[in-house]
Order: C-alpha cells, then structure tokens, then sequence
C-alpha cells in the first residue's frame, strides 16, 4: 500500500484528502504545518507528498524546498495542491522541486491521476 503524507493545516482538506485517498487503496500521513511535515517527510518515508502552500511558520514553498534538496528526502514527490492559482505561484512551486501543482478545490479525479503520474 503506497503511503502518502498531507502537508495542511486545514482540518477540512485533510479530512477530505483523506477521505478520497483512502477510498483509493492510500495510506495517509499528516502533519500540519510545515516543520512538522519536513520531519514526518525524513522520518516517515512516503511514497508522495500532498502540499499546502499558505501555513503559519515554514510555508509550503519552503518545506517543498527542504523536502527536494534534501538527501534524505530528495526523491519523494512533492504535489502542491494550494489555493494560490496564480501562474507565478505554478512557476515558483515546480522551481521549489514541487513536481506538479494543483488548485483547490481539487477534482478527485485529477487529483488521483497526478498521484498515479508522479508515485515511485
């Protein structure tokens, strides 16, 4: 069973990422903030990291950066899935080592697909 880690400190996106992601055969982490999730990131191993961008303290962009460069956690998947929809934002996030970006409100569809598109 692949294990995916939620990086947000909304209760109801977790609530709903993991609704949808165990209702697709996923094991599911949390942490929700950014430090935590650079920590559960080394610690636990996922297979795939769900991210939020706008969190007090260590931001999604800068935990997506530790994450990536990382030795310990440079080959984890990181997909941003934040409000911002700016284009800039799709930019910085992949240039952050992010290797897709999502919109919410997510499409469980297209949520799953980049999940299937981007697991090890």
């Amino acid at each position: 069973m692949k294990r995916i880690l939620i990086i947000d400190d909304s209760p109801t996106e977790v609530f709903r990422f993991r609704e949808i992601l165990t209702k697709h055969g996923f094991h599911v982490m949390e942490a929700n903030n950014g430090a935590d999730g650079v920590t559960a990131a080394a610690a636990e191993k996922p297979d795939l990291i769900l991210m939020d961008v706008v969190m007090p303290g260590v931001n999604g962009f800068q935990a997506t950066r530790q994450i990536s460069r990382s030795e310990h956690t440079k080959d984890i998947p990181v997909i941003i899935v934040s409000t911002k929809d700016q284009e800039t934002d799709r930019v910085w996030g992949k240039r952050q080592g992010a290797k897709d970006y999502l919109t919410k409100p997510v499409d469980e569809q297209a949520l799953i697909d980049a999940i299937h598109a981007n697991i090890l």
